[in-house]
């Protein structure tokens, strides 16, 4: 589906990294057919070296003649870049957007010329091909375009489409911020292991192999996240206890707090990149 397409990503930071690896591990592309603007140069070097694609310090050479151009930078300075690209990216050209908060409307009127655009939002396990994306597009976009859209996503993970773009400021707040949260729960779990007296090579081992162990054993039960955890509750046992000291320290509550914060977060990020 995409033989002999260009595809530019302009930003090789983190996110950038991961699609590329997940294109070139998906077999999207070979790697003389993705070019990656980045500004500093250690930077570029070293994806050159890891991965043998096209590097350059100039998002213009970058987006020229790309067929597909994938917009991986800090919705910060996401105006600037779109001013400096103005007038270089064809009218056909799919853009495709992972910039958190930042509209399609501030995409397009930064771009100029109606480009087919789709805004997703991934999330960091994309680097091992275990994220989930939530996107959407622009009418502009094809069917064919959308396709292309769908397997470059699908490289890194499971995607979801939404056909309202409101969405996405949701999907920033749960998956694409959710890392962070599971990320924190497993270093507190493994602080307290040590507390208690292991080692922490034996709690973190502990602790990664319960997450992992746990999710994995959610999605192939096909049962209610709580249903699962009434299972492991009984009457007057230690998960009773744990699972008490939990919800009296307003666990639920803090969470719910800590992702509408992010969810605000993602919105003002976008009133801020189109001032």
């Amino acid at each position: 589906m995409l033989d002999n397409h260009r595809i530019a990503l302009i930003g090789g930071g983190v996110m950038g990294e991961a699609i590329t690896k997940s294109l070139l591990r998906g077999g999207l592309t070979r790697p003389d057919g993705i070019i990656i603007a980045e500004p500093l140069e250690a930077r570029r070097a070293k994806l050159a070296d890891d991965f043998g694609v096209h590097v350059t310090a100039s998002n213009i050479e970058a987006v020229s003649g790309a067929q597909v151009v994938i917009l991986s930078v800090k919705p910060q300075i996401m105006s600037g870049v779109l001013r400096g690209m103005r007038g270089h990216v064809a009218p056909d050209t799919l853009v495709i957007s992972i910039a958190a908060g930042v509209s399609i409307r501030r995409i397009a009127e930064g771009l100029g010329d109606g480009h087919p655009i789709v805004r997703a939002m991934p999330n960091t396990p994309a680097q091992i091909g275990e994220g989930i994306t939530g996107w959407t597009c622009t009418p502009a976009v094809t069917e064919a375009q959308r396709e292309q859209a769908r397997v470059i996503l699908q490289c890194m993970g499971k995607e979801v489409f939404f056909e309202d773009e409101h969405y996405l400021d949701m999907v920033t707040a749960i998956s694409g911020t959710g890392p962070a949260y599971v990320f924190l729960f497993m270093e507190a779990l493994i602080d307290v292991g040590v507390h208690l007296g292991f080692s922490r090579a034996v709690a973190e081992y502990l602790v990664m192999q319960t997450v992992k162990g746990s999710v994995d054993y959610a999605i192939q039960s096909g049962q209610h996240v709580a249903q699962l955890r009434n299972q492991v509750t009984s009457p007057a046992g230690t998960t009773a206890e744990a699972l008490y000291i939990l919800e009296e320290g307003g666990l639920r509550t803090v969470l719910a707090r800590a992702v509408w914060a992010a969810y605000e977060r993602s919105v003002a990020l976008g009133k801020k990149a189109s001032e």
